[in-house]
């Protein structure tokens, strides 16, 4: 094989695409790397949407200047990340791309200069980075480039011994984040970037490489068109507000669980459609309640390429009706981000001016959080991302809105994010109105406690409790604190350790899949042993957790 001594832009185009495919084929595999055991690992969902948005900008660029190219890698990758992950990731393409400016092709000097650049601003994009995490497996293949790079000239040679580093240090991460090591995993974020770069050094010898956005075989076109022909209904009463679709990833579906689980689909909504084949299950149904759909569906395999559209309000923006952007422009406004459409609700009547639907196994974009600040108008936006994953995606969305001032609260929780709203002040007309409501909604946050029941996925031990599949888990401010097989038995063992601290309020927010007998035993439970607390119950519809406690 020829020696490969520069890389042009036509080259670096087939490597960013490639690369995003292999991500794309290796998603599920790096989901599976999250360190809870719970059905909401999403940094391989993350990354490879994040890298399919660069692809996609690279694949239609018609040229061949390998810094354009760079840059609308970069570009699409910012607007695309998703997740804490995703975006972390954006920031490798972003300071890969600086580095190019000027070049008409690298070789292994350049490329050394520009992994550099890439870590240092991957770096600089988390305010406190940790070490044993994607940051530290791209720094040390940023530093051996800089050893090799003088070593030889030779690209494919010096590609090798980076990328086996990077396998290297990447098998040391347990050693580094205790979390990682307790639950027997590797570091999915780091897993990830280099299923990326592994493909891109595979696409050094493929021809003309397409975008392959979905891991599921080809044999969909009819579902496609099954599909086109349901979205393209008229609805001149819209029944079920939120057009779903999404993949089931799962082999050997039977006809009598295709059977069954299209009853229940048809028990949730209306304009039900579902195409099964060996590998995957593509599914689209309009709802009121994607969560409890998706939650559902999670029960028989893992989800990707999924999809919500909210039908009211395209329905609305298509007749002309009255819209955020057309109402008067005030002085301030709220986005919030929320999963379930209980949340959804009482986001809106808090006065929150614009909810994104999203959460865990579905963060929004910078681009779509950037799209909903836009829809707000106002001089002065906050955003509450109300979940840590998506804190990263809003912080950049922020710096994507032109004309306006963005600020994120970093609300972690939904909880967190409602008791922040609870303390914002609209009407508020003194002159530093907006940087007293941030304030004050930034100290809410810390006057509340999160608690979370959901089902183990698998066997772990982490934070001291042996976890095993099918278990029910109780979190406490993201820390596992309680495990048993009987969700009553671990839903009454977390309020429990929860209430250890002398709250005077609580609330319960059952889930999409949560029953009404579970629902009385926590309320009874509270009755009767927090008598001096104010209890309360409001719907959340999200889906994962069965239920989410508040205590403030």
């Amino acid at each position: 094989m020829a020696k490969l001594k520069k890389i042009d832009g036509a080259l670096l185009r087939k490597m960013i695409i490639c690369g995003t495919n292999n991500l794309v084929a290796n998603k599920e595999r790096v989901n599976s790397l999250n360190v809870f055991p719970v059905p909401d690992g999403d940094t391989g969902t993350n990354m490879s949407l994040t890298a399919i948005a660069a692809a996609k900008e690279v694949a239609k660029l018609d040229t061949d200047d390998i810094f354009a190219i760079s840059k609308a890698a970069a570009s699409g990758a910012l607007r695309g990340g998703r997740g804490n992950s995703g975006v972390i990731f954006s920031q490798f393409f972003r300071g890969f791309s600086r580095a190019l400016e000027g070049l008409r092709s690298v070789g292994t000097r350049e490329i050394a200069d520009a992994f550099a650049n890439a870590s240092k601003t991957a770096y600089k994009a988390v305010m406190r980075p940790q070490e044993g995490t994607i940051l530290t497996v791209g720094r040390h293949m940023a530093e051996v480039a800089q050893k090799y790079a003088y070593a030889t000239d030779d690209i494919r040679a010096f590609a090798k011994q980076i990328i086996s580093e990077g396998h290297a240090m990447l098998k040391r991460t347990p050693e580094m984040l205790p979390v990682l090591k307790q639950a027997g995993v590797v570091d999915s974020g780091g897993d990830g970037l280099m299923c990326f770069l592994v493909g891109a050094m595979d696409g050094v010898d493929a021809i003309d490489p397409q975008i392959v956005e979905d891991a599921g075989p080809s044999s969909h076109a009819q579902a496609e068109a099954d599909f086109s022909a349901i979205a393209g209904m008229s609805h001149e009463e819209i029944t079920f507000g939120y057009c779903t679709e999404f993949f089931i990833n799962v082999e050997g579906f039977s006809e009598e669980a295709e059977d069954e689980f299209k009853a229940y689909l048809e028990t949730m909504g209306d304009s039900v459609a579902m195409v099964a084949d060996d590998e995957i299950v593509k599914v689209h149904v309009h709802t009121d309640n994607p969560g409890a759909v998706m939650e559902r569906a999670m029960q028989i395999g893992p989800l990707s390429a999924i999809k919500i559209d909210n039908m009211r309000m395209q329905h609305a923006e298509a007749g002309g009706l009255h819209s955020q952007s057309e109402a008067p422009r005030k002085p301030m406004g709220v986005v919030a981000i929320s999963s379930g459409t209980g949340f959804k609700e009482i986001f809106m009547d808090l006065g929150a001016d614009y909810v994104i639907e999203g959460g865990q196994t579905m963060n929004p974009s910078a681009e779509d959080i950037a799209r909903g600040v836009q829809k707000v108008n106002a001089d002065n936006i906050i955003i509450l991302p109300n979940n840590k994953n998506i804190i990263l995606a809003a912080s950049q969305a922020a710096e994507l809105c032109e004309g306006q001032n963005v600020v994120v609260v970093a609300s972690k929780t939904m909880p967190q994010g409602i008791s922040a709203l609870m303390n914002y002040l609209p009407e508020d007309d003194a002159e530093d109105a907006f940087a007293n409501n941030v304030a004050q909604m930034e100290e809410a946050l810390t006057a509340v406690a999160t608690g979370q029941i959901t089902v183990a996925i698998r066997d772990t031990e982490l934070d001291g409790h042996n976890v095993r599949e099918g278990d029910y888990i109780g979190i406490l401010d993201g820390k596992i604190v309680c495990t048993h097989a009987d969700i009553k038995v671990a839903a009454v063992e977390l309020i429990d350790i929860m209430m250890a601290d002398g709250y005077d309020i609580f609330t319960v927010y059952p889930g999409a899949e949560a029953s009404a007998e579970h629902s009385a035993i926590i309320e009874a439970h509270l009755a009767e042993n927090y008598a001096d607390c104010e209890a309360t119950a409001a719907f959340g519809g999200q889906a994962v957790y069965n239920f989410i406690f508040s205590a403030e």
